[in-house]
C-alpha cells in the first residue's frame, strides 16, 4: 500500500501534486495513467519552458523529469526548479544516461535516477520514495518549528512576569488593560489568558516553576480576583 492509499484509507485529504516533464506523449500518458491509479494528481508539461511556467504559478510535491526536451536541457529546467521551489523533489526518467548528468543530479539532491526503459513498479516505488522523504521532511521541520516557538513563548511570558516585578506601571496596566498590553510580545492566545488570569497551573506546565518575582504579579492578580 502506497502513501496516498493510507491516507485515503480515513477522510479525504490531500493529494499529492506531480508534474511530469516528458515530450514523447506515449511515455507521457502511460505515466499519468500509473500516477493517476494510485492516488496522485498529475499534471504534464511537454516543454521545459511549460514545466517552468507551471511552477512559476503552482506548487508541485514532486517534478517527474525527462532530461532531452524539444526546447532546452531538462538539467537545466531542474536547476530552476530546485532554486525557486526547493521543496519539490525531483525523479529524472531517462533513455541516455550518463555519469555526468547522474553526478550532476546528486549535487542537485535529485530523489531517484531511472533509466529508460522501466517498469511501472520501479516508477511507483520511486515516487513513492520521494513523497515520503518530502512528508518526512515536513515533519521534521514542523517539529523543529513547534520546539522553537515553545521556546521562545516560555521566554517571552518570563519576559512579561520580570517586567510586572520591575515596573509598576506596566504591572497596574496589565492588571487593568489585560492582553491589551501585550501585544508587543509573541505570546500565543492561552498564553496572553494565562498571564491576565494568573492561571498558575498552565503557567507551571508550560513554562515551568517560577521564582518568587517572577511569581509576583500572579499572586497579585490571584488576591484581586479573590476580593
Amino acid at each position: 500500500m502506497n502513501t496516498i492509499q493510507e491516507m485515503n484509507r480515513g477522510e479525504p485529504t490531500y493529494r499529492p501534486n506531480i508534474l511530469l516533464m516528458e515530450d514523447e506523449f506515449s511515455v507521457a500518458k502511460g505515466l499519468e495513467m500509473v500516477m493517476r491509479e494510485d492516488g496522485y494528481e498529475v499534471e504534464l508539461a511537454d516543454t521545459g519552458q511549460k514545466a517552468l511556467t507551471k511552477f512559476g504559478i503552482k506548487n508541485y510535491d514532486l517534478l517527474v523529469a525527462d532530461l532531452r526536451l524539444p526546447d532546452m536541457d531538462g538539467m537545466e529546467v531542474i536547476r530552476q526548479v530546485r532554486e525557486t521551489r526547493p521543496k519539490t523533489n525531483v525523479i529524472i526518467i531517462t533513455g541516455y544516461p550518463s555519469v555526468a548528468t547522474a553526478t550532476q543530479a546528486v549535487k542537485m539532491g535529485v530523489m531517484d535516477y531511472l533509466r529508460k526503459p522501466f517498469s511501472d513498479e520501479e516508477i511507483r516505488a520511486a515516487v513513492e520514495k520521494a513523497l515520503r522523504q518530502r512528508e518526512k521532511e515536513s515533519l521534521e521541520k514542523l517539529i523543529v518549528e513547534t520546539q522553537q516557538e515553545r521556546l521562545i513563548q516560555k521566554e517571552e511570558v518570563l519576559r512579561v512576569l520580570e517586567r510586572a516585578n520591575q515596573d509598576m506601571d506596566f504591572m497596574r496596566a496589565l492588571m487593568e488593560k489585560g492582553s491589551e498590553v501585550l501585544q508587543e510580545y509573541r505570546l500565543s492566545r492561552k498564553a496572553k489568558a494565562a498571564i491576565v488570569s494568573g492561571d498558575l497551573e498552565w503557567i507551571r506546565k508550560n513554562v515551568g516553576e517560577l521564582n518568587e518575582e517572577q511569581l509576583r504579579f500572579i499572586y497579585k492578580r490571584l488576591e484581586r480576583e479573590a476580593w
